[in-house]
């Protein structure tokens, strides 16, 4: 029987302020996570000083709250997870110092985390994952396909080369005046439109696992532009169809190359724009047509959470992998790091 390892982990790389307590990496415990949308919807956007001082006064709270409803102290606790990066260095620091705090006061080991290692690992909370796998990785941040043989064995072979998916998701639905975040609501959207102003799809050179957004971006803002000059009525929701379309298919497109080319058996799908129920639908599709098995996390473990950060913290800390106190936040990290 398997030892039993408790991790604290901490996930404060943006706007939500997350705790959560995670046994031997696949058992959730408790999973506290307050978010700051509300905050920032005025803005039309996170402003990095206000997410950061969200953070500090909600942080004890959270620890609290987090240990409480998995029933367990500190004592209980084997080693203390935290995101080092990559994210917003105000936010980060926050979460960094907190969990050095904890770490030392209780004498537990620091483990540093790579957040979209932590949205990776988020399928082995459901799921589990099963080498060598294909990662898709679809947030505001990140878009990126992952080979991995096996656990914490990050090979990059696609990311993007401007805008990652999500932003460009929030910039189409600024354009069109919907309100922040806009991704859900283009999803939304999505469904009750018709594709019909064909947005390019922009697949890059030939075997290119690689994307490019700002294009598809530009397009949209460009066609929406001189349609208002003409005094043409724009339908939000066929340019929401049409604009996700065009993200799915190259989603998917690439997707689908990178496992029948790397031979796996299992997709996973990582990152808030996981929760996208157009891109979950097509994946769906294409996946069961190649037999190829299909982790995707429920939507409240593919947005931010502290969950995630434990799953993979247990595994970075049973490979022997610690921080100290002078661990500090890092704005940009290599996912190969682990390697």
């Amino acid at each position: 029987m398997t030892e039993q390892k408790l991790i604290l982990a901490v996930e404060t790389s943006c706007d939500e302020t997350s705790v959560s307590v995670i046994e031997n990496g696949t058992k959730l415990l408790s999973n506290s996570v307050l978010s700051q949308i509300d905050s920032h919807k005025r803005f039309g956007g996170v402003v990095p000083e206000v997410a950061s001082r969200h953070h500090v006064e909600n942080m004890t709270m959270m620890v609290e709250n987090a240990l409480e409803t998995a029933d367990k102290t500190m004592d209980d606790i084997d080693a203390v997870a935290v995101t080092q990066g990559p994210g917003l260095i105000g936010a980060l620091l926050v979460g960094v110092n907190a969990a050095k705090a904890l770490a030392f006061a209780h004498q537990k080991p620091l483990i540093p985390v790579h957040h979209i290692a932590g949205h990776v690992y988020a399928n082995q909370l459901e799921q589990g994952l099963k080498f060598p796998l294909i990662a898709l990785i679809v947030s505001g941040g990140h878009t990126e396909l992952v080979y991995m043989k096996d656990h914490l064995n990050f090979e990059v072979i696609g990311e993007t080369r401007d805008d990652a998916v999500g932003e460009a998701y929030d910039k189409v639905a600024r354009t069109i005046g919907l309100s922040y975040p806009g991704g859900p609501i283009i999803d939304q959207l999505a469904a009750k439109g018709e594709d019909t102003y064909d947005f390019p799809r922009v697949w890059l050179e030939p075997n290119s696992y690689d994307f490019s957004f700002s294009g598809l971006k530009s397009a949209v803002i460009n066609k929406l532009h001189n349609q208002k000059q003409k005094g043409e009525t724009i339908i939000p929701e066929n340019v929401a169809t049409s604009f996700q379309n065009s993200v799915v298919e190259v989603l998917v497109g690439k997707a689908m190359r990178a496992c029948e080319d790397y031979g796996v058996k299992q997709l996973i799908v990582a990152g808030g724009v996981a929760s996208n129920r157009g891109l979950r639908q097509a994946l769906q599709q294409e996946t069961e047509k190649r037999n190829i098995e299909l982790s995707i996390p429920e939507p409240k473990l593919c947005t931010d959470n502290a969950a995630m950060i434990g799953a993979a913290g247990y595994y970075i800390y049973e490979k022997g992998i610690r921080g100290d106190m002078s661990l500090n936040g890092k704005s940009s990290m290599d996912l190969e790091m682990y390697n």
